[in-house]
C-alpha cells in the first residue's frame, strides 16, 4: 500500500498538484508550459469535458474527431515535469481507493509542443523539429534508477567527454519510435538538450558571470556519429527519461523561435506556435 504521504490526495479524492480525478483524464495527453496555451488547443476540440486547474497546472480534457485527449501546462522545467510525470501515471496505474499499483498497467501517449532555441546555423527559425534524444542538464534524474540503450549510453558518454569540467553527469532519453513515425516522419529530428533554467544554465549573460562560458559553442560542436544537439529548452529530457523508466510513450516537437548562433528571434511567434498546435492535432 502507498501511503497519505507518498502519494497526497485532496478532500475530493484529486491528486494533490494537478487536481484530477482518474476519469478525468485520457491517455492521450499534450503538454505544453504555458497555462495560456491550454485554451489554444483546446479550442479546436469537439466539445471540452473537463476544465481544471490549479498553480500552473491546468487541464483541459475534450473530444477532438472521436478521440479523447487532455492537454496539461507543465509550467516550466523538469521540477515540474516531475509533479506531472508522477501525478498522471497515479491517475492512470494507482487504485486510489485502495492506494495499490494496479495488476493491468495503463500506457500513455504524451506530445509536448514546446517553443525551443536552435544552436545549429542551418535550422531556420519557424521550423517544427522532433526530438529523438534528449540530453538532460539537469538534476532529475539523479533521484531515480533507469535504464539505458546503447544508443542513449553512447550519447551519454559523448556528452561527458565533450563537456569537460562539469560537476553534474548529463542523463539522456529517447522519443518513441512510434510517436516518431505517428508525428515526424516528415520533420527534422536531432538531440535536444535541457537546462534546468533559461539564463546561465543555457550560456546567457546579463550582468552574471556563467560558470560555463562557451556552452553554447561547445553544444554546437558535438557529434554523435551523424547526430548533432540541435536545440535547447528546458523539459524535454525530463519527459522522455520519465516516460522510458515508467513505461509510456513520448515524443516532444520543438517550435523553434530562437537561433542561439545567429542571436535572433521569431516575428511570429504565436502564428507559428498555432501552425504547430494544428500540425500535431492533424496526426492524432
Amino acid at each position: 500500500m502507498i501511503s497519505d504521504a507518498e502519494l497526497i490526495l485532496n478532500g475530493d479524492g484529486s491528486v494533490y498538484h494537478l487536481n484530477l480525478l482518474p476519469e478525468d483524464l485520457a491517455t492521450t495527453i499534450i503538454f505544453v508550459g504555458d497555462p495560456d496555451r491550454v485554451p489554444a488547443i483546446s479550442k479546436y476540440f469537439d466539445n471540452i469535458e473537463v476544465k481544471k486547474g490549479r498553480r500552473e497546472f491546468v487541464t483541459h480534457t475534450g473530444i477532438l474527431r472521436g478521440k479523447r485527449v487532455s492537454v496539461i501546462s507543465t509550467g516550466i522545467g523538469t521540477d515540474n515535469i516531475d509533479i506531472v510525470f508522477n501525478e498522471i501515471d497515479a491517475l492512470v496505474n494507482i487504485d486510489f481507493s485502495t492506494r495499490m499499483l494496479k495488476e493491468d498497467l495503463t500506457r500513455l501517449d504524451i506530445i509536448r509542443i514546446g517553443t525551443s532555441g536552435s544552436i545549429q546555423g542551418d535550422i531556420k527559425i519557424g521550423t517544427m523539429l522532433a526530438s529523438e534524444y534528449a540530453v538532460g542538464f539537469d538534476a532529475l534524474m539523479q533521484f531515480y534508477v533507469k535504464d539505458y540503450n546503447l544508443k542513449e549510453k553512447k550519447i551519454k558518454r559523448a556528452v561527458k567527454r565533450h563537456f569537460e569540467g562539469l560537476t553534474f553527469a548529463p542523463y539522456v532519453g529517447k522519443a518513441s519510435k512510434n510517436l516518431l513515425r505517428q508525428f515526424a516522419v516528415d520533420l527534422p529530428k536531432g538531440i535536444t538538450m535541457t537546462a534546468p533554467g533559461f539564463y546561465g544554465p543555457q550560456g546567457r549573460t546579463l550582468r552574471s558571470i556563467n560558470q560555463y562560458p562557451e556552452l553554447i559553442a561547445k553544444a554546437n560542436s558535438l557529434k554523435v556519429g551523424k547526430r548533432s544537439i540541435t536545440n535547447l529548452e528546458m523539459e524535454t529530457a525530463g519527459i522522455y527519461a520519465m516516460a522510458n523508466m515508467l513505461g509510456h510513450r513520448a515524443i516532444s516537437i520543438n517550435v523553434i523561435l530562437a537561433s542561439r548562433i545567429h542571436d535572433t528571434f521569431c516575428e511570429n511567434p504565436q502564428e507559428v506556435m498555432d501552425n504547430a498546435i494544428r500540425y500535431v492535432l492533424n496526426r492524432i
